[in-house]
């Protein structure tokens, strides 16, 4: 992993480009000066036009909501599928030369397709693909680990395990997400109960900012490593790799998934995990999957059968765990389990970078006090009874990660008791099936409204919502004032801060997407 003297070398890379490159952003962009600027840096093999060969099957390779690669959604000018540092420097230079903005890809799991695609008919843009970007190095005697942001949580999982069966790490539970994003926005799983989100566990990265310049923690300074931890991508620079701690697991640990139909109390044991749930010991993380009429409460225990049975006599004997639930494994197998729902599968799946391609909408939301059970079997009735009904989460917060203050990291969302995600997917082409999901889904939050987070309602930015709102631009630069409309809702008070760090660190705003972080206006003295 890039150590001084080479953060050093690719520091006077970029400053040879800077002094013949630089220029200021302008409303049109050249994209054949962009082009030629990017071939006297980056070899032409990695460069893919739309007039390419390559360039459908790279911008499919990593899609993963089809709504976005639709007739009518703006696709990018090229794709750099870059495979080193050097190439990223050259892309953001020659970017800001001929005014052509950037969008970063490291998984494109982007629920709302920012990363590689526009709403917006008026975007120009290329993709900066960090795929290749991922390799993995494990300091074991430090329980330490360099992670490149093309890189997938699965990935990272199994080198993890592969050095020791007693390293794990704390981020989300589906092994496809790509690194990069996903620690961007705070990084929440099975595991954060226990050792905080995935930002807390981040001690050190490499960005390429807005300038260029290749940095990590030292030189980029407190504010810009604060707003890279959980401030969402795509607003601040180019994260291309990440320095993380390695968390200690147990060689054995255990879970468990019970499903309960509605006619099997399915919706007063939920009315009671509410509470439960987020004051289980560390070492337990129950999250419950509300689908197809039945809820399924799926468990995490650092331990091995006895010691979960135990827990949940003591906890949540209404749910009726016995030993014959019990499932033991090693940890990695336990993600595994966890997103194929069995541990049959060799962790080797984990290696897959291929996911399934379905249209989707996904909605999120937080609750600070337990929900009524009148409340939750109307919901139940009304909209959980419908065909287009999605797949429900319900994932239980508090433990280490709630006893973080909220101003740590941009995610200020920790002392909620638990957090909801409405996940609407589906198969079927046609304006009638995404109408029937949308309103789904949206009628579904709506309802919600008097039982969820206020004021402003609180949604984690790794689930991107454009129904939250979208940037409009004052002069050249994103509104400040508008993008409050949808900023404070993923990051509250942590807001104006990171507005702060984008004045400081990007003030033409060069990375800009439709929820980009805007830079703060200058006090008006």
């Amino acid at each position: 992993m890039a150590r001084t003297p080479i953060l050093a070398l690719h520091l006077l890379v970029a400053l040879c480009i800077l002094s013949s490159a630089r220029t200021s952003s302008s409303a049109s962009s050249d994209v054949d000066g962009f082009i030629g600027c990017l071939s006297s840096a980056i070899p032409p093999s990695l460069i893919h036009t739309p007039a390419t060969n390559s360039y459908s099957s790279l911008l499919m390779a990593s899609v993963r909501n089809l709504r976005y690669v639709l007739p009518g959604t703006t696709r990018a000018l090229l794709i750099i599928a870059v495979t080193e540092p050097a190439h990223v420097q050259a892309t953001v230079v020659c970017g800001r030369r001929h005014s052509v903005r950037i969008r970063t890809r490291s998984g494109g799991h982007d629920y709302e397709g920012l990363s590689y695609a526009s709403v917006d008919p008026d975007q120009h843009f290329a993709v900066l693909d960090l795929g290749e970007l991922r390799a993995i190095s494990i300091d074991a005697s430090r329980s330490e680990a360099w992670v490149g942001s093309g890189a997938t949580l699965g990935e990272l999982y199994y080198a993890a395990a592969a050095a020791n069966q007693t390293f794990g790490f704390p981020a989300g539970n589906c092994p496809t997400v790509g690194v990069g994003g996903h620690l961007s926005g705070g990084g929440f799983g099975a595991l954060s109960r226990k050792y905080g989100l995935s930002a807390d566990n981040v001690i050190d990265a490499v960005v390429v900012d807005a300038e260029g310049r290749l940095l990590n923690r030292s030189t980029m300074g407190k504010d810009l490593f604060w707003a890279i931890r959980g401030g969402g991508g795509e607003s601040f620079g180019v994260v291309l790799s990440w320095k993380v701690r390695l968390v200690a697991v147990p060689e054995t640990v255990t879970v468990f998934s019970i499903r309960r139909l509605r006619n099997e109390s399915a919706v007063d044991l939920i009315t009671k995990w509410q509470a439960i749930a987020p004051a289980l010991p560390r070492d337990l993380y129950l999250r419950v999957l509300v689908q197809n009429q039945q809820a399924n409460f799926v468990a995490l225990f650092l331990g091995r059968c006895g010691g979960l049975v135990d827990t949940m006599r003591g906890h949540f004997p209404d749910l009726g765990m016995t030993e014959r639930d019990c499932q033991e494994m090693s940890w990695v197998k336990s993600t595994v389990f966890f997103f194929y729902n069995t541990a049959d599968r060799p962790a080797e799946v984990l290696l897959d970078r291929r996911n399934a391609n379905y249209y989707l909408k996904v909605k999120s939301d937080h609750v600070a006090e337990p929900i009524p059970r009148q409340a939750l079997e109307s919901i139940w009735s009304k909209w959980l009874e419908q065909p287009e009904a999605a797949l429900i989460m319900l994932d239980p917060y508090g433990g280490r990660m709630g006893s973080i203050p909220a101003s740590a990291t941009p995610f200020p969302h920790r002392h909620y008791l638990y957090q909801f995600q409405f996940f609407s997917f589906w198969f079927e082409n046609g304006t009638a099936a995404l109408e029937r999901r949308l309103s789904w889904v949206r009628g579904v939050y709506e309802d919600l409204t008097p039982f969820v987070s206020k004021n402003p309602r609180a949604v984690y930015v790794n689930y991107r919502d454009l129904d939250l709102g979208t940037n409009e631009l004052e002069g050249n630069v994103t509104s400040y004032a508008k993008a409050r409309v949808w900023g404070e809702k993923y990051f509250k008070g942590n807001f104006k801060r990171l507005a702060a760090v984008k004045r400081m660190v990007d003030p033409d705003d060069f990375f800009r997407n439709e929820q980009s972080i805007p830079p703060l206006p200058a006090a008006k003295g």
